[in-house]
């Protein structure tokens, strides 16, 4: 009887499985270990330096974020602001003090035009103690005293009266 003698680690085999482990390598065929262990090496180190990367791209982001919600919310403080001052300006004791500053006077009756011509309604002149008083935005800034009325000027004997 004529036999092969085992392989090391291998039992005899038969059949099929012989056939099919002529395929299989005999010796001890090991793979070289060094580009095996440089690829895993390159892999983890790049995926190291992608993470660092990645990290800081994102903790910059979150910095550029934190500004603008800073300067967002400055922004969203300051129309609020404005629009507290535009509501006190154009509340209708305010507009009535600013006008009686200008010098103006409420309005008499008003007449009104019809698609014809006429004249409805029967107009009247303001009612005003005084004359109105109208300076440039330039003068409002330099007058420093609103300008003697009759009343407050002092009578002298002496002086005309119209008539006389």
């Amino acid at each position: 009887m004529s036999r092969k003698p085992e392989l090391k680690g291998r039992p005899e085999l038969r059949g099929r499985a012989a056939r099919l482990a002529h395929l299989l390598p005999t010796g001890r065929a090991q793979a070289a270990r060094t580009p095996f262990v440089l690829l895993v090496v390159l892999l983890l180190g790049g995926g190291l330096i992608g993470l660092l990367v990645l990290n800081s791209a994102l903790s910059e982001g979150a910095f550029r974020l934190d500004d603008l919600q800073r300067e967002t919310k400055e922004l969203t403080d300051e129309e609020q602001a404005l629009q507290r001052d535009i509501d006190a300006y154009s509340a209708p004791d305010a507009l009535q003090r600013r006008a009686r500053e200008l010098g103006m006077v409420p309005g008499g009756d008003p007449a009104f035009l019809g698609p014809d011509g006429k004249v409805k309604g029967v107009p009247s002149a303001a009612s005003a103690a005084r004359a109105p008083l109208v300076l440039a935005p330039e003068a409002l800034a330099t007058a420093t005293a609103p300008p003697p009325s009759p009343e407050s000027a002092p009578s002298s004997p002496h002086a005309s009266t119209p008539g006389r």
